[in-house]
C-alpha cells in the first residue's frame, strides 16, 4: 500500500458511482466522466504539502504589537456587550440573551488567543505565553495545561485512523458500525446527531467536564492540577462578582454566553474537519504534512465572522505549522494563492455537512447514514 496512489481510490469510487447508474439511473457521458489523468498521486500530494511548508515556515513568529492589538480589540467590545446584558437583565432579559450572541463569539475569540498561547505562537516568551493562556482560560473556562496537552496530541495524530479519540469528534468507519452492536449503533446515531453534539454535548463539555480531571485523554493525576486550579481561581474571579452582581445575576449572564461560545465554537471544531473530501490514512501511509493541509478544511468565512474567530477557519495553514499565529494566517495566504484553493468550504456549504457521519475507506470521504444502502449494494 506505501506505493498505491490517490488514483486506486478514485477509480475505485468511480466504479461505484457507476455502479449505481447501472441500477436504475442513466450512464454519465463522456463528458460527465472524471479524467482519472487529473487525480494526483500520493507522491505530487507530498510534493505539494511540502512546498506549502516552506511556505508557511516564512510566517512563524511573534508581533507584540499585532497581539496587543488583538487583546485589546476583543476586550473593549466584549466589556462594552457585557455591561449592556448586565443593565438590561433585570429590565429586558431577552435583550440580555441576544446579546449573549455576540458575547459568545468575543469568548471564541479570546479561546483562540488561548489556544495560540498554548502552541506558544501568540508571544515571542514561552512564560508569557503561558501566563497570558491561564488568564484566558479564566474567561474561556477552558483548563490551559489540560487543553495544551489534548492539543497537542490531537495535531500529532490529525487524520491518523489509528490514534482517533484524541481532542476530535468521534469518528468511526463504515466497518466500524457496521459491526458493531444494536446499542453501540444507536449510541453513536445519537453522539452524532448535530442536536445533541451542538445543543448539549460541547457546551457540557465546556461547563461541566472541564470542571472534573477525569473523562479526559490523560490520566486524572496529570489533569488534576490544571483541572483543580482552573476551578478554584475561578470560583474566586466570579465570586467577586457574585458578591457585587449577585449570583443569580451572574449564572443568567454567563450561563448563555458560554452556552452560545461551547456550541458555536464545537461547530467550527467539527468543520475544520468534518467534510466529505477529508483525509484520513492509517500507517504506514498516513503522512502528518500531507493530512495537515487536505485533512482540515479552509473555511471561507465573511469578514466579521472570520474576525470574531480569529482567523481559525484557515484551519489547514494554521494545522501545517502550528507557530503561525492566527493574526499572521491570512497574510500567509494572501502570500500564496494556491493556500486558498485546497479544501474550500462556505457557510452555506458546511451546513450539508452536518449530516456526514462515517469514514468511507473505499471512496475516501466522509459519508452519511444515509449512504449505507449503496455500501450494502457495493458489498
Amino acid at each position: 500500500m506505501g506505493g498505491t496512489s490517490v488514483l486506486t481510490d478514485r477509480t475505485t469510487a468511480q466504479a461505484v458511482h457507476y455502479s449505481d447508474h447501472a441500477l436504475g439511473q442513466s450512464e454519465p457521458s463522456q463528458q460527465e466522466q472524471p479524467s482519472v489523468s487529473a487525480f494526483p498521486t500520493k507522491s505530487d500530494l507530498k510534493a505539494q504539502v511540502r512546498t506549502f511548508a516552506q511556505h508557511c515556515a516564512q510566517f512563524k513568529g511573534a508581533s507584540i504589537p499585532r497581539a496587543t492589538l488583538q487583546i485589546l480589540s476583543t476586550t473593549a467590545p466584549f466589556v462594552v456587550v457585557l455591561t449592556v446584558m448586565i443593565l438590561l437583565a433585570d429590565l429586558a432579559y431577552w435583550a440580555t440573551l441576544l446579546l449573549a450572541i455576540p458575547a459568545g463569539l468575543l469568548l471564541i475569540r479570546y479561546f483562540i488567543i488561548q489556544h495560540d498561547c498554548g502552541h506558544g505562537s501568540f508571544l515571542p516568551s514561552r512564560r508569557a505565553n503561558d501566563l497570558l493562556g491561564r488568564l484566558m482560560s479564566l474567561l474561556t473556562l477552558t483548563p490551559y495545561g489540560l487543553w495544551r496537552r489534548e492539543h497537542a496530541m490531537h495535531h500529532a495524530s490529525s487524520g491518523n485512523l489509528e490514534r482517533r479519540g484524541v481532542g476530535d469528534i468521534e469518528t468511526w468507519t463504515v466497518e466500524e458500525y457496521l459491526k458493531a452492536t444494536r446499542f453501540g449503533r444507536i449510541r453513536y446515531r445519537v453522539y452524532r446527531h448535530p442536536l445533541f453534539l451542538f445543543g448539549f454535548g460541547v457546551p457540557f463539555y465546556f461547563l461541566i467536564l472541564n470542571r472534573l480531571p477525569w473523562f479526559h485523554a490523560l490520566p486524572a493525576r496529570d489533569s488534576w492540577k490544571s483541572v483543580m486550579s482552573l476551578n478554584a481561581f475561578a470560583l474566586v474571579f466570579y465570586g467577586a462578582f457574585a458578591w457585587f452582581l449577585g449570583p443569580i445575576l451572574v449564572l443568567k449572564i454567563l450561563t448563555p454566553i458560554v452556552f452560545v461560545a461551547g456550541a458555536v465554537g464545537g461547530w467550527l471544531f467539527f468543520i475544520q474537519h468534518q467534510f466529505e473530501e477529508t483525509h484520513w490514512d492509517s500507517p504506514p501511509e498516513w503522512d502528518f504534512q500531507t493530512t495537515a493541509v487536505h485533512g482540515s478544511s479552509y473555511y471561507v468565512l465573511p469578514k466579521v465572522l472570520q474576525w470574531l474567530t480569529g482567523n481559525i477557519g484557515l484551519h489547514h495553514i494554521h494545522h501545517l505549522n502550528s507557530m503561525v499565529p492566527n493574526y499572521r494566517l491570512q497574510e500567509c495566504m494572501d502570500a500564496l494563492p494556491d493556500l486558498s484553493k485546497v479544501n474550500r468550504l462556505t457557510l452555506m456549504e458546511s451546513f450539508r455537512c452536518a449530516r456526514l457521519t462515517l469514514w468511507d475507506p473505499v471512496e475516501r470521504r466522509l459519508i452519511g447514514f444515509n449512504e449505507l444502502r449503496h455500501v450494502a449494494v457495493r458489498a
